[in-house]
């Protein structure tokens, strides 16, 4: 669905933000809806979509997986875009809007460096100056993404308020936004923030699900009984199901990050521990305390680690269309060492989070099924921190 007028997905979603940037939101929303519909908009788009990013990727029998599982699973993957990651499609749309809107600096937030190398990728290739804030506490367990980001000739900047995560950059990112708005685009990463950001990214990253279905009905002659996508702030899983969500007998999982356990606190799962609140300009699902204060998170993947979700998951997990759960850090970490193992590929530690879901519930799945899962990124930047975490 598309919000309404406000901006809203029922009772989510929104712009709860500071004055300043209410004409800029609009300005954004304005360019976008025009854009939109232009030929040439859309021919630039695809254009950079096939020559640069790689689409199509593709959809890739896992046959030792499925072996192993008792089920036909396909992998949809996006880790093999340039960049490493499902992100480089919603940077390439918005890099496309900020030009056309005369903006001269780029702004983004990161948490696995996954959209920050996206976003300093596409400022390269038009050359576009581009600055990145990131938590110190990522920065420390991304590195490798930090030194591509870098290679690209951006800034990162490291914030070392609050936890030192994602949802602490988001907070400078949008600071920067208030001062600098009249010349510089924040390129947001995820489908979470003020509308119309929520909307555009799902609109740039729903070309995974229009490949995924033309790709499952070539290969089996028929859809999917299960999607399953990771769900940090939600766009590769929103990317992946949106073009399924009238297919009724197609059932949806997103997996949040369970952390150490839901009972411990430490954890990111919004929707087993979570409330209505409104963090970043937009009304959700949050973890917050008693008084409204966001909650700490917790998880062993940087990119699923942030205590907000998209609004339009919200939506659609009050109105039951998609189931979330969570898995642990350990069988995340069990899934990416499985999949190293079984099918010769290193998924990033979000991505694997999707993986150790289907493996954890393998029964209760049902027998047989056939199941698409969304591989968003690669794992190269996991590689330390899995050694650390075995070690």
């Amino acid at each position: 669905m598309n919000p309404d007028k406000r901006g809203m997905f029922g009772k989510f979603g929104g712009k709860f933000v500071p004055e300043t940037l209410m004409n800029a939101l609009a300005e954004l929303e304005i360019c976008y809806r025009k854009c939109i519909k232009e030929k040439s908009f859309k021919d630039e788009l695809n254009y950079y979509l096939h020559e640069y990013a790689g689409r199509p990727t593709p959809l890739y029998y896992a046959e030792r997986l499925s072996r192993k599982l008792g089920h036909k699973i396909y992998l949809k993957r996006e880790d093999l875009l340039h960049t490493g990651a499902h992100k480089i499609n919603n940077t390439i749309g918005q890099i496309l809007l900020a030009r056309r809107m005369g903006k001269k600096r780029i702004i983004a937030e990161t948490g696995a460096g996954q959209h920050g190398v996206a976003a300093a990728t596409v400022s390269a290739m038009f050359g576009i100056k581009c600055e990145i804030y990131m938590g110190e506490e990522d920065i420390h367990r991304q590195n490798l993404n930090v030194f591509r980001m870098n290679l690209l000739g951006a800034n990162v900047i490291s914030v070392k308020s609050g936890s030192r995560t994602l949802k602490d950059a988001m907070n400078e990112a949008i600071r920067d936004w208030v001062t600098n708005v009249r010349h510089t685009h924040y390129i947001l990463g995820s489908v979470g923030g003020p509308h119309p950001y929520p909307m555009i990214v799902r609109d740039f990253q729903k070309i995974i699900g229009v490949e995924a279905k033309s790709q499952i009905l070539k290969k089996e002659g028929r859809l999917p009984d299960y999607l399953v996508a990771c769900v940090g702030g939600g766009s590769n899983s929103i990317g992946l199901f949106y073009n399924f969500l009238k297919d009724k007998k197609v059932k949806f999982i997103g997996v949040e990050a369970g952390g150490l356990g839901i009972k411990t606190g430490k954890h990111a799962a919004r929707f087993k521990g979570g409330r209505i609140g409104v963090l970043h300009g937009s009304k959700s699902y949050v973890l917050q305390d008693e008084n409204g204060q966001i909650s700490t998170t917790h998880s062993i993947s940087a990119g699923l680690d942030y205590a907000g979700v998209g609004p339009e998951h919200s939506y659609l997990f009050e109105k039951g269309r998609i189931q979330y759960d969570a898995v642990s850090d350990k069988d995340a970490v069990n899934a990416f060492i499985f999949l190293c193992k079984n099918e010769g590929i290193i998924p990033a530690l979000e991505s694997a989070h999707a993986v150790a879901y289907v493996m954890k519930n393998r029964k209760k799945l049902g027998r047989n099924k056939l199941i698409i899962i969304n591989l968003s990124g690669r794992g190269d930047k996991d590689v330390q921190v899995v050694g650390d975490y075995i070690s």
